[in-house]
């Protein structure tokens, strides 16, 4: 089960929450967590709490599960880009340079992490556990039989 947490009109440019989003995603959410404590940029603070949002969101949702034994991972993150303040600064001569203040949206997805999202390496591991408990399973059923 997934839950989304969604955080609008944040005050920083979408090229820079960017370099944040990208440092989480896919991440587990204990390690997103830990890299955005101690991240300097200044975009980190928000999505650290927009992370534990969507984990609040997440518990809300799945009351009778505990947060540590979910596994859960930073599914996916968008930053979008939200609306623009047009200023204007004085130049010389008598002109205007114009000052774009930009803000961004985000999502941020957190749930049990697909197949489609694991390493080749998380993948292989998962393949040969299925296999041994299969290995397992059939040469019990002769036994049984």
């Amino acid at each position: 089960m997934e839950a989304v947490a969604k955080l609008r009109n944040v005050p920083t440019s979408p090229r820079k929450m960017r370099l944040v989003a990208n440092l989480v995603r896919g991440k587990r959410v204990t390690q997103a967590l830990g890299l955005l404590r101690f991240e300097a940029n200044s975009g980190a603070e928000r999505v650290e709490k927009l992370l534990l949002s969507a984990l609040a969101n997440w518990q809300q949702k799945n009351a009778d599960e505990r947060i540590e034994d979910a596994n859960l991972y930073v599914t996916e993150i968008s930053v979008d880009e939200g609306r623009q303040l047009k200023r204007l600064r004085p130049a010389p001569q008598g002109r205007g340079h114009r000052i774009r203040k930009r803000s961004n949206h985000i999502t941020l997805t957190v749930g049990p992490q697909r197949e489609s999202q694991m390493s080749k390496k998380e993948l292989n591991a998962l393949n040969r556990a299925i296999s041994t408990i299969d290995a397992a399973t059939s040469t019990e059923t002769p036994a049984n039989a």
